[in-house]
């Protein structure tokens, strides 16, 4: 029981620098799509919000919802 805890604990450690250093890229991706994407004012202005918000979320520590903000923003955009 006690090597599985361990084992949970290391697995989570090495886990969450995984979800920091994704932030970047997908910031990068949606920095890239964004001038040539075709949406709406309204697509456009909802994902630099997006964007901002995961931007955000990210410097503050908070990755898990920083992946999600940014992963709603290259929804709209349709990246992946």
């Amino acid at each position: 029981m006690r090597k599985s805890l361990v084992i949970a604990a290391l697995a989570f450690g090495f886990a969450t620098p995984a979800f920091a250093f994704h932030c970047p890229k997908d910031m990068a991706a949606i920095d890239a799509a964004l001038p040539t994407a075709s949406l709406s004012v309204a697509d456009k202005t909802k994902v630099m919000e997006l964007r901002k918000t995961g931007e955000e979320q990210h410097k503050a520590g908070d990755h898990t919802a920083s992946v999600k903000t940014l992963g709603d923003a290259k929804k709209i955009l349709g990246i992946q």
